[in-house]
């Protein structure tokens, strides 16, 4: 597992990186504040979900350094990179706190996120380019996504057949070991 990095100097934000960006990758700025993310979130406790963007395959965006989000968020995601998948642990205090956010998250509860930073762009201004260049940016957005799901179901399938083929190998010799006709006393 990858080292754990302590974002905050108080264990009240943890990131462990699960794969890193490649080395070209993008990262926020005050030029590139609005990120486009993919997340899963679970209760520390627990390990229950309580929220994910896997089940409708959409990206979560907001602006960095708004206020919009969780506080432990706004750090993580400013360390991150487009390509990025990180896990991020946030203790209460950097989360939703003593009050929680019901009914899904109880008080005081530390939550783990794997989270991948998608994209990163300049917000939108009142003199926007088009609705098309919006449209294609989301659809190249659609498409890295899909590429991505391809990839992981590749290699799932990868996965797969090395089991089969080692399942079928360890039946293969337990099947020889079992040949009739072998060993003391069998010939006729």
């Amino acid at each position: 597992m990858s080292e754990e990095i302590d974002l905050t100097g108080d264990g009240g934000v943890i990131k462990t990186i699960v794969r890193h960006a490649k080395a070209d990758a993008v990262a926020p700025t005050t030029d590139n504040p609005v990120v486009d993310v993919h997340y899963e979130g679970v209760l520390a406790e627990t390990g229950e979900v309580f929220d994910t963007t896997h089940e409708d395959n959409t990206v979560f965006s907001f602006e960095i350094g708004k206020g919009s989000v969780i506080k432990s968020w706004d750090i993580a995601l400013r360390t991150m990179k487009v390509g990025e998948v990180a896990k991020i642990t946030c203790k209460p205090e950097y989360a939703y706190g003593s009050a929680g956010s019901p009914p899904d998250i109880p008080p005081n509860a530390t939550l783990i996120f794997e989270v991948e930073l998608v994209a990163c762009r300049a917000r939108k201004s009142s003199n926007l380019g088009s609705a098309s260049e919006e449209r294609a940016r989301l659809e190249e957005l659609k498409k890295q996504r899909e590429m991505a799901a391809a990839t992981k179901e590749e290699e799932k399938k990868k996965r797969e057949e090395a089991k089969a083929a080692a399942a079928a190998r360890i039946q293969a010799k337990l099947g020889s070991k079992k040949v009739p006709g072998k060993g003391k006393g069998k010939a006729k």
